[in-house]
Protein backbone atom coordinates (compact mmCIF):
# COMPACT_ATOMS: atom_id res chain seq x y z
CA UNK A 1 0.00 0.00 0.00
CA UNK A 2 2.67 2.82 0.99
CA UNK A 3 4.73 1.76 -2.64
CA UNK A 4 1.44 3.14 -4.55
CA UNK A 5 0.63 5.55 -2.32
CA UNK A 6 4.40 7.34 -2.81
CA UNK A 7 4.55 10.66 -4.73
CA UNK A 8 5.52 10.51 -7.73
CA UNK A 9 9.30 11.92 -8.24
CA UNK A 10 11.91 11.80 -11.12
CA UNK A 11 14.54 9.41 -12.04
CA UNK A 12 17.25 11.68 -11.10
CA UNK A 13 16.04 12.73 -7.67
CA UNK A 14 15.25 9.02 -6.16
CA UNK A 15 18.58 7.85 -7.21
CA UNK A 16 20.56 10.61 -6.09
CA UNK A 17 18.62 9.75 -2.40
CA UNK A 18 20.25 6.08 -2.98
CA UNK A 19 23.37 6.68 -4.14
CA UNK A 20 26.34 9.10 -3.64
CA UNK A 21 28.91 7.56 -6.51
CA UNK A 22 29.54 7.08 -10.04
CA UNK A 23 27.78 4.10 -10.14
CA UNK A 24 26.59 1.54 -7.43
CA UNK A 25 24.79 -1.73 -7.63
CA UNK A 26 21.94 -0.49 -5.67
CA UNK A 27 20.91 1.43 -8.53
CA UNK A 28 19.89 -2.25 -9.91
CA UNK A 29 17.48 -2.75 -7.12
CA UNK A 30 15.88 0.82 -7.83
CA UNK A 31 14.94 -0.66 -11.51
CA UNK A 32 13.66 -3.79 -9.95
CA UNK A 33 11.50 -1.52 -7.22
CA UNK A 34 10.18 0.32 -10.54
CA UNK A 35 9.34 -2.72 -12.58
CA UNK A 36 7.30 -4.52 -9.25
CA UNK A 37 5.26 -0.67 -8.96
CA UNK A 38 4.48 -0.73 -12.35
CA UNK A 39 2.77 -4.66 -12.22
CA UNK A 40 1.30 -3.51 -8.81
CA UNK A 41 -0.16 -0.30 -10.29
CA UNK A 42 -0.64 -0.91 -13.79
CA UNK A 43 -2.81 2.36 -15.04
CA UNK A 44 -2.61 0.87 -18.42
CA UNK A 45 -3.80 -2.83 -18.83
CA UNK A 46 -7.06 -2.34 -16.65
CA UNK A 47 -8.56 0.11 -19.11
CA UNK A 48 -8.96 -2.37 -21.43
CA UNK A 49 -10.92 -4.94 -19.41
CA UNK A 50 -14.76 -4.13 -18.10
CA UNK A 51 -14.94 -1.93 -15.27
CA UNK A 52 -15.74 -3.28 -11.83
CA UNK A 53 -19.00 -2.58 -10.27
CA UNK A 54 -19.71 -1.92 -6.68
CA UNK A 55 -22.68 -3.78 -6.72
CA UNK A 56 -23.98 -6.34 -8.75
CA UNK A 57 -26.77 -5.43 -11.64
CA UNK A 58 -28.17 -8.71 -12.13
CA UNK A 59 -26.90 -8.95 -15.47
CA UNK A 60 -24.11 -11.74 -14.91
CA UNK A 61 -23.26 -14.04 -12.46
CA UNK A 62 -19.41 -12.18 -12.16
CA UNK A 63 -18.53 -13.81 -8.75
CA UNK A 64 -18.45 -17.46 -9.98
CA UNK A 65 -16.81 -18.98 -6.51
CA UNK A 66 -20.29 -18.34 -5.08
CA UNK A 67 -22.92 -19.35 -7.31
CA UNK A 68 -25.56 -18.60 -4.89
CA UNK A 69 -26.45 -15.29 -2.86
CA UNK A 70 -29.98 -15.45 -1.82
CA UNK A 71 -32.93 -17.13 -3.21
CA UNK A 72 -34.48 -13.72 -3.24
CA UNK A 73 -31.60 -12.56 -5.82
CA UNK A 74 -31.57 -15.93 -7.44
CA UNK A 75 -35.51 -15.45 -8.44
CA UNK A 76 -34.85 -11.90 -9.61
CA UNK A 77 -31.78 -12.38 -11.37
CA UNK A 78 -33.87 -15.72 -13.27
CA UNK A 79 -36.89 -13.08 -13.60
CA UNK A 80 -34.58 -10.55 -15.63
CA UNK A 81 -32.95 -13.29 -17.75
CA UNK A 82 -36.32 -13.78 -19.22
CA UNK A 83 -37.53 -10.45 -19.51
CA UNK A 84 -34.09 -9.47 -21.13
CA UNK A 85 -34.09 -12.83 -23.59
CA UNK A 86 -37.53 -13.46 -24.36
CA UNK A 87 -39.13 -9.88 -24.66
CA UNK A 88 -36.21 -7.13 -24.84
CA UNK A 89 -33.47 -8.95 -27.41
CA UNK A 90 -36.84 -9.76 -29.77
CA UNK A 91 -38.09 -6.67 -29.84
CA UNK A 92 -34.60 -5.02 -30.07
CA UNK A 93 -33.44 -7.37 -32.98
CA UNK A 94 -36.30 -6.31 -34.58
CA UNK A 95 -35.70 -2.59 -34.50
CA UNK A 96 -31.91 -3.20 -35.75
CA UNK A 97 -32.66 -4.90 -38.64
CA UNK A 98 -35.34 -2.29 -39.66
CA UNK A 99 -32.95 0.51 -38.86
CA UNK A 100 -30.27 -1.01 -41.27
CA UNK A 101 -32.60 -1.94 -43.25
CA UNK A 102 -33.98 1.08 -44.04
CA UNK A 103 -30.55 2.67 -43.92
CA UNK A 104 -29.37 0.64 -46.56
CA UNK A 105 -32.27 0.60 -48.98
CA UNK A 106 -33.13 4.77 -48.51
CA UNK A 107 -29.25 6.18 -48.71
CA UNK A 108 -28.96 3.58 -51.65
CA UNK A 109 -32.37 5.53 -53.59
CA UNK A 110 -31.06 8.77 -52.35
CA UNK A 111 -27.89 8.14 -54.00
CA UNK A 112 -29.39 8.03 -57.37
CA UNK A 113 -30.84 12.04 -56.76
CA UNK A 114 -28.25 14.84 -58.29
CA UNK A 115 -26.25 17.09 -56.07
CA UNK A 116 -27.86 19.76 -54.24
CA UNK A 117 -29.77 20.92 -51.30
CA UNK A 118 -32.50 18.28 -51.98
CA UNK A 119 -30.45 15.55 -51.86
CA UNK A 120 -28.74 16.84 -48.33
CA UNK A 121 -31.64 17.71 -46.44
CA UNK A 122 -32.99 13.81 -47.29
CA UNK A 123 -30.09 12.57 -46.70
CA UNK A 124 -29.72 14.19 -43.72
CA UNK A 125 -33.17 13.48 -42.16
CA UNK A 126 -32.72 8.99 -43.36
CA UNK A 127 -29.67 9.13 -41.32
CA UNK A 128 -31.04 10.82 -38.44
CA UNK A 129 -34.63 8.46 -38.35
CA UNK A 130 -32.24 5.49 -39.10
CA UNK A 131 -30.08 5.83 -36.45
CA UNK A 132 -32.27 6.93 -33.79
CA UNK A 133 -34.15 3.42 -34.91
CA UNK A 134 -30.92 1.77 -33.93
CA UNK A 135 -30.60 4.04 -30.80
CA UNK A 136 -33.92 2.40 -29.67
CA UNK A 137 -32.79 -1.05 -30.21
CA UNK A 138 -30.44 -0.30 -27.38
CA UNK A 139 -32.89 1.21 -25.45
CA UNK A 140 -30.28 3.88 -24.97
CA UNK A 141 -30.76 6.95 -22.96
CA UNK A 142 -28.85 9.84 -23.88
CA UNK A 143 -28.62 13.37 -22.14
CA UNK A 144 -27.40 15.75 -24.56
CA UNK A 145 -25.49 19.10 -22.82
CA UNK A 146 -24.70 22.36 -23.90
CA UNK A 147 -26.11 21.77 -27.71
CA UNK A 148 -25.20 24.90 -28.84
CA UNK A 149 -21.67 23.53 -28.97
CA UNK A 150 -22.55 20.89 -31.51
CA UNK A 151 -20.55 20.39 -34.24
CA UNK A 152 -20.82 22.88 -37.28
CA UNK A 153 -20.37 22.13 -41.00
CA UNK A 154 -16.21 22.18 -41.77
CA UNK A 155 -15.51 21.47 -38.43
CA UNK A 156 -13.63 18.29 -36.96
CA UNK A 157 -15.62 16.80 -33.90
CA UNK A 158 -13.31 14.40 -31.66
CA UNK A 159 -14.48 12.04 -28.72
CA UNK A 160 -13.67 9.46 -26.71
CA UNK A 161 -13.71 5.95 -27.54
CA UNK A 162 -15.58 3.03 -25.62
CA UNK A 163 -17.43 1.38 -28.09
CA UNK A 164 -18.74 1.10 -31.57
CA UNK A 165 -21.97 2.20 -30.81
CA UNK A 166 -20.62 5.92 -30.05
CA UNK A 167 -21.32 6.70 -33.43
CA UNK A 168 -24.91 6.37 -33.29
CA UNK A 169 -24.89 7.61 -29.72
CA UNK A 170 -23.66 10.83 -31.67
CA UNK A 171 -24.99 10.57 -34.76
CA UNK A 172 -28.89 10.15 -33.75
CA UNK A 173 -28.57 13.83 -32.48
CA UNK A 174 -26.83 15.20 -35.66
CA UNK A 175 -25.27 14.57 -38.90
CA UNK A 176 -21.38 13.23 -39.51
CA UNK A 177 -19.25 12.44 -42.36
CA UNK A 178 -18.07 9.38 -41.00
CA UNK A 179 -13.96 8.10 -41.29
CA UNK A 180 -12.99 4.26 -41.31
CA UNK A 181 -11.59 1.52 -43.41
CA UNK A 182 -13.57 -0.15 -46.08
CA UNK A 183 -15.55 -3.55 -44.94
CA UNK A 184 -16.37 -6.70 -46.38
CA UNK A 185 -20.09 -8.20 -45.74
CA UNK A 186 -22.45 -6.44 -44.62
CA UNK A 187 -20.60 -3.62 -43.18
CA UNK A 188 -19.22 -3.01 -46.48
CA UNK A 189 -23.13 -3.28 -48.07
CA UNK A 190 -24.04 -0.52 -45.13
CA UNK A 191 -20.82 1.56 -46.09
CA UNK A 192 -21.21 1.52 -49.91
CA UNK A 193 -24.88 2.73 -49.44
CA UNK A 194 -24.24 5.30 -47.31
CA UNK A 195 -21.34 7.07 -49.08
CA UNK A 196 -24.11 7.33 -51.89
CA UNK A 197 -26.04 9.85 -49.98
CA UNK A 198 -23.67 11.32 -47.97
CA UNK A 199 -19.77 12.26 -48.47
CA UNK A 200 -18.23 9.70 -45.90
CA UNK A 201 -14.44 9.30 -46.08
CA UNK A 202 -13.95 5.23 -46.57
CA UNK A 203 -10.29 4.13 -46.87
CA UNK A 204 -8.94 1.16 -48.79
CA UNK A 205 -7.29 -1.14 -46.71
CA UNK A 206 -3.68 -0.23 -48.47
CA UNK A 207 -4.38 3.50 -47.87
CA UNK A 208 -5.03 3.42 -44.33
CA UNK A 209 -1.21 3.86 -43.58
CA UNK A 210 -0.25 6.10 -45.46
CA UNK A 211 -0.70 9.69 -43.73
CA UNK A 212 -0.38 11.91 -46.25
CA UNK A 213 -2.97 10.58 -48.24
CA UNK A 214 -5.34 10.52 -45.17
CA UNK A 215 -4.20 14.01 -44.24
CA UNK A 216 -4.99 15.60 -47.76
CA UNK A 217 -8.62 13.73 -47.92
CA UNK A 218 -9.98 15.28 -44.64
CA UNK A 219 -8.28 18.61 -45.77
CA UNK A 220 -9.75 18.75 -48.51
CA UNK A 221 -13.61 17.85 -47.04
CA UNK A 222 -13.15 20.46 -43.97
CA UNK A 223 -12.01 23.39 -46.53
CA UNK A 224 -15.54 22.79 -47.96
CA UNK A 225 -17.94 24.46 -45.83
CA UNK A 226 -20.74 22.89 -46.91
CA UNK A 227 -20.11 19.56 -46.26
CA UNK A 228 -20.78 17.74 -42.58
CA UNK A 229 -18.01 17.97 -39.55
CA UNK A 230 -15.94 14.97 -39.96
CA UNK A 231 -16.31 12.04 -36.86
CA UNK A 232 -12.67 10.75 -35.11
CA UNK A 233 -11.92 8.81 -32.20
CA UNK A 234 -8.20 9.64 -32.04
CA UNK A 235 -7.64 7.39 -29.49
CA UNK A 236 -7.47 4.95 -32.31
CA UNK A 237 -9.18 1.87 -29.87
CA UNK A 238 -11.98 1.36 -27.43
CA UNK A 239 -11.32 2.31 -23.77
CA UNK A 240 -13.59 1.09 -20.77
CA UNK A 241 -14.66 4.82 -19.93
CA UNK A 242 -12.77 5.01 -16.76
CA UNK A 243 -9.91 6.86 -18.77
CA UNK A 244 -8.67 8.68 -22.10
CA UNK A 245 -5.55 7.73 -23.85
CA UNK A 246 -3.48 9.38 -25.86
CA UNK A 247 -5.12 10.67 -28.99
CA UNK A 248 -2.97 10.80 -32.24
CA UNK A 249 -1.68 13.30 -33.65
CA UNK A 250 -2.79 13.30 -37.55
CA UNK A 251 -6.40 14.66 -36.72
CA UNK A 252 -4.94 17.92 -34.90
CA UNK A 253 -2.43 18.67 -37.77
CA UNK A 254 -5.22 19.89 -40.43
CA UNK A 255 -6.38 23.30 -39.94
CA UNK A 256 -9.57 23.61 -39.14
CA UNK A 257 -11.60 23.79 -36.06
CA UNK A 258 -11.79 21.02 -33.19
CA UNK A 259 -15.21 20.43 -31.70
CA UNK A 260 -14.39 18.06 -28.51
CA UNK A 261 -17.26 15.69 -27.55
CA UNK A 262 -17.02 14.01 -24.01
CA UNK A 263 -19.27 10.66 -23.72
CA UNK A 264 -19.62 8.82 -20.40
CA UNK A 265 -21.73 5.91 -19.83
CA UNK A 266 -23.06 4.36 -16.60
CA UNK A 267 -22.45 0.84 -16.55
CA UNK A 268 -25.01 -0.28 -13.73
CA UNK A 269 -27.68 -0.66 -16.63
CA UNK A 270 -24.94 -2.16 -19.34
CA UNK A 271 -21.73 -2.14 -19.60
CA UNK A 272 -21.08 -0.30 -23.17
CA UNK A 273 -17.56 -1.13 -23.57
CA UNK A 274 -16.66 -3.64 -26.65
CA UNK A 275 -13.41 -5.81 -25.31
CA UNK A 276 -12.85 -6.72 -28.87
CA UNK A 277 -9.65 -9.09 -27.93
CA UNK A 278 -12.63 -11.42 -25.69
CA UNK A 279 -15.66 -10.66 -28.01
CA UNK A 280 -16.61 -10.37 -31.75
CA UNK A 281 -18.47 -7.89 -33.20
CA UNK A 282 -21.84 -9.78 -32.95
CA UNK A 283 -21.37 -11.61 -29.82
CA UNK A 284 -20.71 -7.92 -28.53
CA UNK A 285 -23.92 -6.65 -30.21
CA UNK A 286 -25.73 -9.33 -28.31
CA UNK A 287 -24.40 -8.33 -24.79
CA UNK A 288 -25.66 -4.78 -25.81
CA UNK A 289 -29.30 -5.94 -26.94
CA UNK A 290 -29.57 -8.46 -23.47
CA UNK A 291 -28.54 -5.55 -21.21
CA UNK A 292 -31.22 -3.82 -19.35
CA UNK A 293 -30.49 -0.29 -21.04
CA UNK A 294 -27.22 1.90 -21.92
CA UNK A 295 -27.53 4.94 -20.68
CA UNK A 296 -24.99 8.10 -20.88
CA UNK A 297 -24.45 11.57 -21.19
CA UNK A 298 -22.66 14.14 -24.07
CA UNK A 299 -21.11 16.95 -23.46
CA UNK A 300 -20.59 19.46 -26.51
CA UNK A 301 -17.81 21.03 -25.42
CA UNK A 302 -16.66 24.82 -26.57
CA UNK A 303 -14.83 24.19 -30.11
CA UNK A 304 -10.96 24.44 -29.75
CA UNK A 305 -8.17 25.98 -32.19
CA UNK A 306 -4.52 25.31 -32.16
CA UNK A 307 -3.18 28.24 -30.82
CA UNK A 308 0.21 29.70 -31.92
CA UNK A 309 3.41 28.20 -31.28
CA UNK A 310 1.36 24.67 -30.48
CA UNK A 311 2.04 21.99 -32.28
CA UNK A 312 -0.22 18.96 -33.08
CA UNK A 313 0.49 16.69 -30.15
CA UNK A 314 0.18 19.79 -27.41
CA UNK A 315 -2.51 20.52 -29.01
CA UNK A 316 -3.98 16.70 -29.28
CA UNK A 317 -2.97 16.68 -25.88
CA UNK A 318 -5.28 19.87 -24.10
CA UNK A 319 -8.04 18.55 -26.53
CA UNK A 320 -7.78 15.13 -24.26
CA UNK A 321 -7.41 16.80 -20.97
CA UNK A 322 -10.24 19.13 -21.66
CA UNK A 323 -12.49 15.58 -22.56
CA UNK A 324 -11.00 13.65 -19.38
CA UNK A 325 -11.83 16.89 -17.35
CA UNK A 326 -15.57 17.21 -18.58
CA UNK A 327 -16.17 13.67 -18.52
CA UNK A 328 -14.67 12.84 -14.80
CA UNK A 329 -12.27 10.17 -16.76
CA UNK A 330 -8.41 9.20 -16.04
CA UNK A 331 -6.08 11.62 -18.59
CA UNK A 332 -3.41 9.17 -19.48
CA UNK A 333 -0.29 9.77 -21.53
CA UNK A 334 -0.04 5.93 -23.09
CA UNK A 335 -0.97 4.73 -26.43
CA UNK A 336 -4.06 3.34 -26.64
CA UNK A 337 -2.31 0.37 -28.94
CA UNK A 338 -0.92 -0.98 -26.22
CA UNK A 339 -4.05 -3.04 -26.00
CA UNK A 340 -2.44 -5.00 -28.72
CA UNK A 341 1.22 -4.24 -28.85
CA UNK A 342 4.45 -4.17 -26.69
CA UNK A 343 5.51 -0.77 -25.54
CA UNK A 344 8.17 0.92 -27.96
CA UNK A 345 11.62 0.24 -27.60
CA UNK A 346 12.01 4.17 -27.84
CA UNK A 347 10.15 4.43 -24.65
CA UNK A 348 13.24 2.02 -23.10
CA UNK A 349 15.31 4.08 -24.68
CA UNK A 350 14.39 7.29 -23.11
CA UNK A 351 14.93 5.92 -19.84
CA UNK A 352 17.91 4.21 -20.43
CA UNK A 353 19.16 7.81 -22.29
CA UNK A 354 18.51 9.46 -18.81
CA UNK A 355 19.86 7.10 -16.27
CA UNK A 356 23.02 7.51 -18.91
CA UNK A 357 23.09 11.50 -18.65
CA UNK A 358 22.86 11.08 -14.57
CA UNK A 359 25.91 8.84 -15.03
CA UNK A 360 27.74 11.68 -16.84
CA UNK A 361 26.67 14.48 -15.40
CA UNK A 362 27.74 12.66 -12.27
CA UNK A 363 30.97 12.21 -13.79
CA UNK A 364 31.71 16.16 -15.06
CA UNK A 365 30.84 17.26 -11.42
CA UNK A 366 33.92 15.25 -10.21
CA UNK A 367 36.04 16.31 -12.42
CA UNK A 368 35.46 19.83 -11.96
CA UNK A 369 35.50 19.30 -8.27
Amino acid sequence: RSIIAKEPTSLEEELKEIRRSEFAMSDIFYFCRRGVESIVDDEVTKRFTAEELESWNLLTRSNYNVQHISTRLTVLWGLGVVIRYCFLLPLRLTLAITGVTLLVVFTTIIGFLPNGRMKNFLSEKVHLMCYRICVRALTAIITYHHSENKPKNGGICVANHTSPIDVIILASDGCYAMVGQIHGGLMGVIQRSMVKACPHIWFERSEVKDRHLVAKRLSDHVEDKSKLPILIFPEGTCINNTSVMMFKKGSFEIASTIYPVAIKYDPRFGDAFWNSSKFGMVNYLLHMMSSWAIVCSVWYLPPMNRQEGEDAVQFANRVKAAIARQGGLVDLLWDGGLKRSKVKETFKEEQQKLYSRILVGTHEDRSRS
